[in-house]
Parts: C-alpha cells; sequence; structure tokens
C-alpha cells in the first residue's frame, strides 16, 4: 500500500528552507518568490516558493507571507489571505504604495536575498 503525501508533506524541507529565507525579509522590504528559489538552489522553483507561501499561515511561528510577490511585485498571492485585502493592508502598513494590486517602487524595495545574505 502506498501512502499518498500531501505537497507540504512531501516538500517539508524546501518549504522549511523557504519560512526561513522569509522571516529575515526586513519590514519594509519585499522580494519575490523566484529570488527566494534561486537563493535556495532552485532556480525553476518559483511556482513551489509559491505553494510554501500558500502553507505558510499554517505554521506555528509567524511567516511574511505578505512580503513575497512575483517577480513585477504584483500581490498574486492575495487570494491565499483571510481576506482579499489582507496582503495589501500588511504592505500599507509597512509603508508600500499599492496601485491595482501592484507595489509602485518594486525595483527600491526589492530585497535579493542572494545579495543581502550569506550563502
Amino acid at each position: 500500500m502506498s501512502v499518498s503525501l500531501k505537497p507540504s508533506e512531501k516538500n517539508k524541507d524546501f518549504f522549511l528552507s523557504v519560512y526561513e529565507v522569509v522571516r529575515l525579509i526586513p519590514k519594509g522590504r519585499v522580494t519575490s518568490y523566484g529570488a527566494i528559489a534561486n537563493y535556495i538552489g532552485a532556480k525553476n522553483g518559483a511556482r513551489m516558493v509559491g505553494w510554501a507561501m500558500n502553507n505558510s499561515h499554517s505554521q506555528e511561528k509567524y511567516v511574511p507571507a505578505h512580503r513575497v510577490v512575483n517577480r513585477i511585485g504584483m500581490l498574486s498571492g492575495k487570494g491565499h489571505f483571510q481576506n482579499p485585502t489582507a496582503m495589501q493592508e500588511a504592505l500599507e502598513e509597512e509603508g508600500h504604495f499599492i496601485k491595482k494590486d501592484q507595489i509602485m517602487n518594486f525595483e527600491e524595495v526589492f530585497w535579493d536575498p542572494s545579495k543581502e545574505l550569506e550563502l
């Protein structure tokens, strides 16, 4: 008999690595799914980082998932928060200006873990 694991169980180590990086994003800064994937050695793993963010709300230790957006600063994960405006509200509380679900000064507030953290 084979046991079928949920994606979050099959990818537990990957997800935990993602959460560790996301917890390091400074308040007032954001990063992308792809930047996290690249940093942890999964260059083409942006979608899996998204799955990890999807699952992050179930973690005992807080994961600031609102600080992870797509590669152009769009709030592509907003549908996975407790309400459709929670992600934007959390980012605005940290000083970000959002227009039509996009961070306006994305290039200025972008945090690249490959440049900011030692490998």
